[in-house]
């Protein structure tokens, strides 16, 4: 499997077939007495490799699936089996541990820490798994995305640009099997998302991971491989990309 040269090489000794299972998934939310059902008997599987994105329009349950199938969240039926673990099995710890070791993350907000630099925020996920050399592995990500002369600087000295390829960095510091990205050029302006974009697509062919990005953007989705129409809540397409424009 080809993975960046300075990643540990026994992180991903085995690929599972299939990553992420989801089965009749639900989701709903009390709104003062009345149950809102956001997410409703979703169905579908990722397997290893894929790259999909799930499209839709606003309000039709594209971000609350995405964190559900993270584990950031909980469903309120059906099941989600992530790198085979069975989400409503593990605890809030549990979960987070499956998410450090397995799982990177891109926000549509970046959700950097302010109080720490560019390069603190990529360490995180290596330093909360307490393994050596992650402030050198942080800056050969830095340099990769091209914010290594930005290392020393806080979230608010960045552009949003920036911001986001600090967080395409840290989402890659784990060699994560899956990677989630919700809306990852949605506030940013056209130029900006196109490199963002491209350097999404080539880290993620470099390290082998399966991606898996929520988007309003059919041309951003037009460059995966399969494609997944959310409306009202519901899976009303799920479809092998064959017009897939080259990332």
């Amino acid at each position: 499997m080809k993975l960046f040269g300075f990643m540990r090489d026994n992180i991903k000794n085995e690929i599972m077939e299939e990553i992420l299972k989801i089965e009749n998934v639900s989701k709903s939310y009390i709104s003062g007495e009345r149950e809102l059902l956001v997410l409703d008997d979703i169905t579908f599987n990722v397997n290893a490799g894929d790259i999909i994105s799930i499209v839709g329009p606003s309000g039709s349950g594209k971000t609350t699936l995405l964190g559900l199938c993270a584990g950031l969240d909980k469903s309120t039926g059906g099941v989600i089996t992530l790198c085979d673990k069975d989400l409503a099995k593990l605890n809030e710890n549990e979960r987070a541990e499956l998410r450090n070791k397995k799982v990177g993350f891109i926000f549509q907000n970046f959700q950097l820490i302010p109080t720490l630099t560019a390069l603190e925020n990529v360490m995180i996920p290596l330093e909360l798994q307490g393994v050596d050399g992650a402030e050198e592995d942080a800056k050969k990500l830095l340099d990769r995305v091209g914010l290594l002369d930005r290392a020393s600087h806080y979230p608010s000295q960045l552009s949003g640009g920036e911001q986001q390829r600090v967080s395409i960095a840290r989402a890659f510091i784990n060699s994560p099997d899956i990677l989630f990205a919700d809306e990852p050029t949605g506030n940013l302006d056209d130029t900006t998302g196109q490199k963002i974009e491209q350097l999404l697509f080539d880290l993620n062919q470099e390290s082998n991971t399966t991606l898996v990005l929520v988007t309003h953007d059919l041309e951003l989705a037009n460059r995966t491989h399969r494609i997944v129409r959310l409306k009202g809540g519901r899976v009303i397409s799920d479809k092998v990309n064959n017009q897939k424009v080259n990332a």
